[in-house]
């Protein structure tokens, strides 16, 4: 998948996958959420001075951003991001 419009179209229905399945309104995802976002150190620092653990950290964050990224962001946003980036 090369075509540009057909590449905005995955983005776009992937975003509103996430969006379906990790409904904000639901008391269980906000539930999930929260404890994803201790997991994955959504607002602290990743640092350790053991490199390994600081990758798995590193990883774990990663994940919490894409996430992140797809609940909250516009199809142009995440479009930014992947013509940068492939997420």
């Amino acid at each position: 998948m090369t075509d540009p419009i057909e590449v905005k179209a995955a983005l776009r229905n992937r975003r509103l996958a996430y969006q379906r399945a990790l409904n904000a309104e639901s008391i269980d995802v906000q539930t999930v959420l929260a404890d994803l976002a201790k997991f994955c150190r959504a607002s602290s620092s990743t640092f350790d001075a053991d490199p390994r653990v600081h990758a798995l950290l590193e990883g774990r964050k990663e994940v919490w951003l894409r996430i992140q990224q797809h609940l909250n962001l516009t199809d142009d946003q995440l479009w930014n991001l992947f013509t940068r980036k492939v997420i």
